[in-house]
C-alpha cells in the first residue's frame, strides 16, 4: 500500500490509504508511534470495507517534524486539518492513547464526524486527573523524555502490551526510537501544565456516539476510572473489554477489528 503525502500549515504529514470505499475511518495514533501501529486493520478485510485513512503525527513516522504542533492542541489542529485536506469530514475517528486524546480535544471542531472511539485513552479534566486515570507504572516517563536509549525504547514498548503477551515489541520500539525526541518532550511540558481541553466535559456533552475500548491485560490505563465517568452517547452503555493489552489492535487484531466494525455498522 503506498504511502501519501498531504500538505498542512506548510509541513508535509504522511499517510496510507486502504483500498475501501465505505465510510471513512481516520486512525490517530499514540505517543511516539505511527501509521504503522494500524496495518492489520488497513491491510486486513476492515480496510477493503471502509476507507480507511491513518497518517503519522508531526514529528512521528514519516512526517515532518513541527514543533509547533507537539501538544494535544496542536496535534488536534493537525487532525482537524488532515480531515479536511482528505475529504473525511464524516469519519469515524478512531484514537489510540495519546491518539484517542487528541480525538477528544478535536471533536467539539469535527462536527461533521459520524462518531468516536478511543482507547488507551482517559478522559481527564485537568492535570490532576492524571494520577487516578492511569495506572502507576515507572516506564511512562519514556514517554516524556526527549532523549531515549534503546532498554528504555523496549522498556516503554513493553508496557503497551498485555503480560506475556506473545507479540514482539520490536516494532514499537523501532517507533519510539525514530521518533523526533522534542515531540515527548512538548508533552512533557505541557500536559503537566494543563495545556489541554477539559476532556470529561467533552465526552460527557458530546453529541455523537462514543465507543471506549479498554484492552482485558492494559497496565497502563484503569478501568475503575473509566466505568465511572459520565459518557451519555457511550457505545452500547459501557466500556468494551477487548483481548490484549494497552495496544489491542495489535495483539488481538481480528477481534478488535470484529468490534469497531460493529461500532462503525451501528452508526449506519
Amino acid at each position: 500500500m503506498t504511502t501519501h503525502k498531504v500538505t498542512v500549515d506548510g509541513r508535509q504529514l504522511a499517510y496510507r490509504e486502504s483500498a475501501g470505499t465505505g465510510r471513512p475511518v481516520v486512525f490517530v495514533h499514540g505517543n511516539s508511534s505511527s501509521k504503522r501501529t494500524w496495518h492489520a486493520l488497513l491491510d486486513g478485510d476492515f480496510g477493503r470495507r471502509f476507507r480507511c485513512l491513518a497518517f503519522d503525527l508531526p514529528g512521528h513516522g514519516e512526517s515532518e517534524p513541527d514543533p509547533s504542533a507537539y501538544s494535544l492542541p496542536g496535534y488536534a489542529a493537525k487532525l482537524r486539518a488532515f480531515v479536511q485536506a482528505t475529504g473525511a469530514e464524516n469519519a469515524v475517528v478512531v484514537g489510540w492513547s495519546l491518539g484517542g486524546h487528541i480525538a477528544l480535544e478535536a471533536a467539539p471542531a469535527l462536527p461533521g464526524a459520524a462518531g468516536f472511539a478511543v482507547f488507551g485513552t482517559p478522559p481527564v479534566a485537568s492535570a490532576a486527573d492524571l494520577g487516578t486515570a492511569f495506572l502507576p507504572n515507572p516506564a511512562v516517563a519514556t514517554g516524556f523524555t526527549a532523549d531515549v536509549d534503546a532498554d528504555a525504547a523496549r522498556a516503554y514498548a513493553l508496557s503497551f502490551l498485555a503480560p506475556g503477551s506473545a507479540l514482539s515489541e520490536s516494532a514499537f520500539t523501532a517507533d519510539i526510537l525514530a521518533t523526533d525526541g522534542a515531540a515527548r518532550a512538548g508533552l512533557g511540558e505541557t500536559l503537566p501544565a494543563g495545556r489541554f481541553a477539559d476532556e470529561v466535559d467533552i465526552v460527557a456533552n458530546l453529541t455523537r456516539p462514543l465507543a471506549v475500548l479498554h484492552g482485558e491485560g492494559e497496565q497502563l490505563v484503569s478501568l475503575e476510572y473509566l466505568r465511572g465517568l459520565t459518557i451519555p452517547t457511550l457505545w452500547r452503555g459501557e466500556v468494551q473489554l477487548v483481548p490484549g493489552g494497552h495496544a489491542p489492535h495489535e495483539e488481538a487484531p481480528d477481534q478488535f477489528a470484529a468490534t469497531l466494525a460493529a461500532f462503525v455498522a451501528d452508526l449506519g
